[in-house]
């Protein structure tokens, strides 16, 4: 864990406006983004993993490796995902291109991806990720904000709903989690 925010600073310090987090989320946070995993078919995308958090949190909830597939531009990140998660699918490559990786019926897709007032990377991000989940499938998000990190009348053009999964304040700054499906589930 130190050496993950060894290299999470690193980062920040290096690559300023790819790293826009704090801090690596916490395991607290991880737990809450990840709930449900256990539950789901099909293969799990995680965007923007950074350092690692939720993909770890992902495998301790029983999720074979190989299921799992990383999506992450900051290549030392890459390589350090890769390192400590063999078996993972760790891929130097922006989430917007999620339907370009030859996976279907995604179940879930967990994202450390800002997408907060950014109606432009939520279209590229959340309608494409849609494109290629399963109907059941779900998004998870984690934001600062309190209020959902997708406006309504965004929801309501990307055809999703919007449910809040919890507060959690052992993180910094503490963090929201909010869950995303497709309005006809």
């Amino acid at each position: 864990m130190a050496n993950d925010f060894a290299v999470f600073l690193g980062e920040m310090i290096r690559r300023p406006t790819e790293v826009v987090a704090l801090a690596p989320s916490s395991a607290a946070v991880a737990r809450k983004m990840t709930e449900g995993l256990e539950d789901i078919d099909g293969p799990i995308v995680e965007i923007g993993p950074g350092t690692g958090s939720f993909t770890r949190a992902i495998l301790a909830r029983g999720v074979a490796p190989e299921r799992i597939t990383l999506m992450e531009t900051n290549e030392r990140f890459c390589e350090e995902l890769a390192r400590k998660f063999p078996g993972v699918n760790v891929l130097n490559r922006p989430a917007q291109e999620i339907d370009k990786l030859g996976l279907t019926d995604i179940g879930a897709v967990i994202s450390g991806v800002p997408v907060l007032a950014r109606p432009k990377i939520q279209r590229e991000v959340v309608g494409t990720a849609l494109k290629v989940m399963r109907s059941d499938g779900f998004i998870t998000q984690i934001t600062y904000s309190p209020t959902p990190p997708i406006a309504e009348d965004m929801r309501a053009e990307l055809g999703i709903t919007c449910r809040r999964r919890g507060m959690v304040w052992n993180n910094l700054p503490p963090a929201r989690v909010f869950e995303f499906r497709r309005v006809n589930h």
